[in-house]
This record gives C-alpha cells, structure tokens and sequence, in this order.
C-alpha cells in the first residue's frame, strides 16, 4: 500500500529566487496493494513533481510519505519509476539496458536468469542484441517498463510513460501495460494528461486541481475489463471527467490536453 499524507512541496520563483512558489498544498491519497490508480490535472499542477517525491528523488516540506508502515526518504527498488521518455543508454544493448538496475544492485549474477524472463514478458526476446536506434517509440518503452520491473518493485511511478507515442502505438502499449499490471499485480501510479487513457486504464482516478495542486475529486471507475472505448458507459464518464476538469466546449481539445 502507497499512503500520501499532507504532502506540500513548494519551489523557488523563477522571477523571484527568495520567494516560494506553492505546487502541492496538503496531499492526500492511498493507493491499495494491487490497484492501478491514474492521476490527471491541468499542465502545471505538480503530477510529476509528486511522483518524483514518492520515487525518492525529491523531498517534501512537510507531509509524510509511505510504502506499507516504512517511509519514503530516499530512491529504493522498491519503487519503480517510467518517464515519458525512456531514457535508454544508447551504448548498451536492449538487453544490457534491462540489466543495468540490477548491475546498480550488484545482483546481476544471482538475478540473470531473469533477464530472458523479463524480455519475454514485454515480448523483446528477438531484440537482445538490438541498439536503442534500432527500436522504435513503443518497443524502446517496454524496454523501460522491463528495466523498471526487473527490479520487482512494490509500486511503479509511470509519468506520462505514452504520451510520446502516435496514437495507434499509444493504444497498443495501453494494453501492453495492463496485461503487464494483470499478470503481477504490481502497484502502479499512472500520470496522464489523456483522459481516455484514464478511464480506459484505472481502478481510480484521481483529479487534481491548478497549481497549488490538491485532490479534488476520487472518481472510482468500475468499467468492466476489457473496456470499449466507445460503449455508452465509457463516454459519458468521459463527459462527467471534462465537465469536472472545466474542459468542455472549445475551451480545449477532445482528449483534455
């Protein structure tokens, strides 16, 4: 279980360094061992920089952050954590890519026999030997997300993991993602600006407001899996999600962006 506690987190002015400038106020959320929960907001509202506080690469200024009854005060395994961009070593092989968390480790002898299982999982096995400027957008992600679970974390930190992909790549690493999250279960957090993706992915979304961030709804999305994007169900929580971001009309564009 992920608990966030009254987390605030505030930056220097980029006009002023001697003043601070809010970007969480007070959040507060758990997320359950097991759920897939997304987060979506408005550019600016402190999504990423809360991700980053749970991976560990940032502290809070006040607030408490938790895995099960340990803090977070640090970068751990146990936390995984996918960027929008894969941020591959492009000296190393797909394969020498996924064994680098566990080289960082020093775990690479007793774990190798992992690494073919992990290709396998993200269905990379053919593309071991394979440069990261071999790849293309969406295989160079699922050698992210094998990076990231090789590591068996106890939650994974996704921060808009697709949202350089085309649409169609976008859609398939949806399911790559979900089939990813059904077959171990891991904990995830999902930060998106894609509504549909939203609905399409979660067990929970979660809105947050402008900048100070702060959770202002919990819509609990009960859809059955496999969902279908253009069920009457699907659409009309889509409309309740763009009315509750103040997003309707032509005030922004159909994915809420």
């Amino acid at each position: 279980m992920l608990g966030i506690r009254e987390i605030r987190k505030s930056f220097p002015s980029p006009d002023d360094p001697l003043t601070k400038r809010l970007v969480l106020d007070g959040i507060s959320f758990s997320v359950a061992a097991g759920e897939l929960v997304c987060l979506i907001g408005p550019s600016g509202c402190g999504k990423s920089t809360l991700l980053r506080l749970i991976a560990g690469l940032d502290l809070a200024d006040s607030g408490e952050l938790l895995i099960g009854s340990q803090p977070i005060s640090e970068p751990g395994a146990e936390r995984g954590l996918v960027f929008q961009d894969p941020n591959l070593f492009p000296w190393l092989t797909v394969r020498r890519n996924i064994e680098a968390g566990l080289v960082a480790r020093r775990v690479l002898r007793e774990k190798r026999n992992e690494v073919d299982q992990f290709m396998r999982l993200v269905g990379l096995e053919a593309f071991g030997g394979a440069y990261p400027h071999h790849l293309s957008g969406g295989m160079a992600q699922r050698v992210a997300l094998a990076r990231a679970l090789i590591n068996h974390p106890k939650v994974l930190l996704l921060d808009e993991p697709l949202g350089a992909l085309d649409a169609f790549t976008r859609m398939r690493m949806q399911d790559e993602v979900l089939r990813l999250w059904e077959n171990r279960r891991t904990t995830m957090l999902l930060v998106t600006h894609d509504i549909d993706e939203a609905i399409y992915m979660s067990d929970r979304i979660m809105i947050m407001t402008q900048r100070p961030g702060r959770i202002d709804r919990i819509i609990t999305d009960a859809l059955p899996r496999p969902r279908d994007r253009s069920s009457s169900d699907f659409l009309r929580l889509r409309s309740d999600i763009l009315e509750l971001l103040h997003f309707a009309g032509d005030r922004t564009d159909a994915n809420g962006g």
